[in-house]
């Protein structure tokens, strides 16, 4: 189960999402640069207890009206190999020492754990505290899998994240998140699957929607 530490870390994960965020094609934000905070999130577990995996939610204030963020990152205590382009940032974490910090996206870690979740197979925890799940994370699929735990293609685009399966099977990770009009989210017509989850609204409720779809490649004539 995670293990949340109550300690510091140099530079904050804020501090490296405020230079790393406007370099993607997902980030809409001003010329002036992010105002970030944390709004909500969870996290998965990694069956050995080597990496970190979180599923951040950030809210951007540029202008007139908030821009949120879903930033999965993982944590770890030595180079990805071969991932260096998706690298956020390193840190001094108060207890684990130096940690790597990658976009979740590109580490095979998170997205077979974010498969699990899909499947049903993981279970998500609390942002914060340790050995809690996370009840605001609901998940769907349609049918009863199996799905992929290898997505080795991954493409950004301006709204999303897709991570292609070699079958053609695609889990599609919304990077601006939008809250479900009715407080219920709902599955997008023609997705075999989802995952939906929570963050602090503007008003201070909580609002909760799409975070990750699962698409699956049309039947073979």
């Amino acid at each position: 189960m995670s293990v949340i530490h109550r300690t510091t870390l140099e530079p904050t994960k804020l501090e490296l999402l405020a230079g790393w965020l406007p370099t993607r094609p997902w980030y809409h934000g001003g010329p002036e640069g992010p105002r970030l905070s944390r709004v909500g999130g969870f996290r998965l577990d990694d069956p050995t207890g080597e990496v970190g995996i979180e599923f951040m939610v950030v809210r951007d204030d540029p202008g007139d009206a908030p821009v949120f963020y879903l930033v999965p990152l993982t944590y770890r205590g030595a180079p990805l190999d071969g991932a260096d382009a998706a690298l956020v940032g390193t840190s001094e974490h108060g207890v684990l020492g130096h940690r790597w910090i990658y976009d979740a996206c590109h580490d095979p870690v998170a997205v077979a754990e974010l498969a699990a979740l899909v499947e049903g197979r993981a279970e998500p925890q609390a942002q914060s505290v340790s050995d809690t799940p996370d009840r605001e994370v609901t998940r769907a699929l349609a049918g009863e899998g199996p799905v992929p735990a290898e997505f080795p293609a991954v493409a950004d685009a301006e709204e999303h994240t897709e991570l292609t399966a070699p079958d053609g099977t695609v889990l599609r990770v919304l990077r601006t998140l939008h809250p479900a009009p009715d407080g219920a989210p709902q599955a997008e017509p023609g997705a075999a699957g989802h995952v939906a989850g929570a963050w602090d609204a503007p008003d201070g409720a909580r609002a909760q929607g799409l975070m990750v779809l699962l698409l699956t490649p049309p039947p073979t004539p």
